[in-house]
């Protein structure tokens, strides 16, 4: 008798379990968290470079800055960067880049995220002494690294060396192409993350 009724509750439970197994279970409606995903950031600068005009004078020139960077991942980024350097040129000498390329970090530590990226573009000078203005294809690689202070906001800190590629030197003196190269410091915001 008591091997039927046990044998009973076996049936029982076993239909019960197999009617409610069939019913979609749903646990979970959303995830609880999500990798690395891409990433939209704009920012501005300030930069101290050398000018590479006039040759050897060890000139330098200041501006700022704005750029925009497009992570897709957590590795790999887009960066495009204006700067304008209209302060410190020689007898009004000014400097101004547009660049575009890829970025890629390394090396991830806590708040920071080291980079190196190769950027491509146009660098435009306008000579002293009312010569004129000339525009080039500059080719810019860089290396620095991002502070990051909150979710949303990032310092970052970077050395970037531009070669104007085909342009001139200067009457009299020894033919060179141009190579602004300095430091920049800016700050950045996450409007997409």
């Amino acid at each position: 008798m008591q091997i039927r009724k046990f044998l009973g509750w076996m049936a029982t439970l076993t239909a019960l379990s197999a009617a409610l197994g069939s019913i979609p279970a749903g646990a979970q409606a959303a995830p609880s968290a999500y990798g690395p995903g891409s990433s939209v950031w704009v920012g501005t600068e300030f930069s101290n470079m050398s000018a590479s005009f006039p040759y050897q004078s060890g000139q330098r020139l200041g501006g700022v800055g704005a750029f925009i960077d497009f992570d897709p991942n957590h590795y790999l980024g887009l960066e495009g960067d204006a700067r304008w350097l209209k302060f410190g040129g020689f007898e009004g000498s000014t400097e101004t880049s547009y660049l575009v390329g890829p970025k890629a970090f390394f090396l991830q530590r806590r708040r920071f995220r080291p980079y190196g990226k190769l950027l491509i573009g146009a660098g435009k000078i306008h000579y002293p002494f009312a010569i004129g203005d000339a525009t080039y294809f500059a080719l810019a690689p860089g290396a620095g690294t991002e502070y990051r202070l909150s979710h949303r906001w990032r310092l970052r800190v970077e050395y970037e060396y531009q070669m104007w590629l085909s342009s001139p030197g200067y009457a009299n003196e020894p033919n060179h192409e141009l190579t602004p190269n300095g430091f920049q410091i800016g700050v950045m915001y996450g409007i997409l993350r």
